[in-house]
């Protein structure tokens, strides 16, 4: 069972405004904000731009970078400088600019020793049709520089279609976009660089959000193949067992369908955990949709109950 010395990290998540956001984040969540033009729910972040502060337990009101630097045998003692992960709630009520991510090399170099930026979307709702842009059509990156300064986004982008359950893995390069409608939990490196290719014409302030053509040519991969590898289908996973949705070089995530009871070891530097719908307990402690927690190393059993849904991930170990 739980190791009483090693309790859940119960993170209080930070809201952000953006200009495509909506009001999901308040009127379907026990969030406390209110407001509409709620975009974001960074719900684990360790990240300068939002770092959650633990809501309860021995480590109260501590952010999470400090727990990351103070007890990094809660992580398993992992050799990554920073806590490397971030998982957040999107909510777009308009369609995100499209955009593009660099890897950790460019980034290093051309963002101050920042981190790239992978990540990976399970689209928690969506409407009928939806689609995403994922990817692009053009052959050579001179053919990929003539689409974008000429504004032929249309003919650029590819659309893929996707329903509630889908999972879609993104890596450095590929040309990307949330559309309007969708619920999206993501979970990332820690890493809040985006290179925006374009952004359909929106005002902030009266003034058009900062494009970042040239960046985005150069670190765009050419020829593109995303939709051929980035997309599962994680509907109507089998219930009580853990299901991996990705493993890659800087995560792994996967999918929890909890119907009754069951049991499961917590056997990684750390996992992460967000409920995603329903509700039920977590070795006696009641967890809802919209919750977010971090059950550290060494925690012990996991002993589930309950209707719900859940996501969960933890940090691949960085190399020296």
């Amino acid at each position: 069972m739980e190791n009483k010395n090693r309790e859940p990290l119960i993170l209080e998540p930070v809201i952000k405004e953006n200009v495509w956001g909506g009001s999901r984040l308040v009127t379907e969540f026990h969030y406390r904000e209110s407001g509409e033009g709620l975009g974001e729910c960074w719900g684990i972040s360790a990240h300068p731009h939002g770092d959650c502060r633990i809501a309860e337990g021995q480590y109260k009101g501590k952010t999470l970078s400090e727990l990351y630097r103070e007890h990094r045998e809660l992580f398993g003692n992992l050799k990554n400088p920073e806590f490397p992960l971030l998982v957040k709630i999107i909510d777009a009520k308009e369609k995100l600019s499209i955009q593009v991510h660099p890897d950790d090399a460019y980034a290093r170099i051309h963002e101050n020793g920042s981190l790239g930026k992978t990540e990976c979307w399970y689209v928690m709702d969506c409407p009928e049709g939806a689609e995403l842009v994922i990817g692009h059509n053009a052959k050579t990156r001179q053919e990929l520089a003539d689409l974008v300064h000429a504004g032929k986004y249309e003919e650029l982008i590819r659309r893929i279609p996707v329903r509630k359950g889908d999972f879609v893995q993104i890596v450095p390069g590929t040309i990307h976009a949330i559309t309007e409608g969708l619920l999206i939990l993501e979970t990332q490196q820690s890493s809040d660089i985006t290179y925006r290719v374009y952004d359909y014409g929106r005002l902030v302030d009266g003034k058009p959000r900062q494009i970042h053509v040239e960046q985005s040519i150069e670190v765009t991969n050419v020829p593109d193949e995303s939709v051929e590898k980035g997309l599962v289908h994680a509907q109507g996973l089998s219930e009580n067992e853990l299901h991996e949705l990705v493993s890659c070089d800087f995560y792994r995530v996967w999918k929890l369908n909890v119907n009754g009871q069951c049991e499961i070891g917590q056997d990684y530097p750390f996992l992460n955990l967000s409920v995603i719908e329903g509700e039920g307990s977590l070795n006696g402690r009641k967890i809802r949709r919209g919750d977010h927690m971090i059950l550290p190393a060494g925690y012990g059993r996991m002993s589930f109950q309950g209707n719900m849904e859940c996501i969960l991930s933890t940090a691949v170990e960085k190399q020296d």
